[in-house]
C-alpha cells in the first residue's frame, strides 16, 4: 500500500492514518528508521516485555496536566482492596 506524502522543512513526514492504523502506530509510538539503498524503511518498534503500568507511565502519562506516580496510586488501590 503506497501513499504519497511530503517532507516538511524540518525533515518530518506524516505517515498516512490508514497505514498507521494497519501497523498499529499510535501517538508516542517508537519506530526504527533505516536507509536501504535509496529507500527509507520505517518499522514499528515492538516494546520489550514491560508491565502494563510501565507502558502506561511512558505513553499515556505524557498527557497528564500534573505529575502523578501511577505505580503508587495502583499500589494504594491494591492495598485498599485487600484490607476491605
Amino acid at each position: 500500500m503506497e501513499k504519497k506524502t511530503t517532507v516538511g522543512p524540518k525533515g518530518q513526514i506524516v505517515i498516512p492514518k490508514d497505514i498507521r492504523d494497519k501497523i498499529g502506530i499510535k501517538e508516542y509510538s517508537e519506530v526504527i528508521v533505516d536507509a536501504v539503498g535509496d529507500s527509507v524503511i520505517i518499522k514499528k518498534l515492538k516494546p520489550a516485555s514491560v508491565t502494563y503500568v510501565d507502558y502506561y507511565c511512558t505513553t499515556y502519562s505524557k498527557k497528564l496536566t500534573k505529575r502523578m506516580d501511577i505505580k503508587k496510586l495502583i499500589e494504594e488501590q491494591y492495598e485498599r482492596n485487600i484490607l476491605h
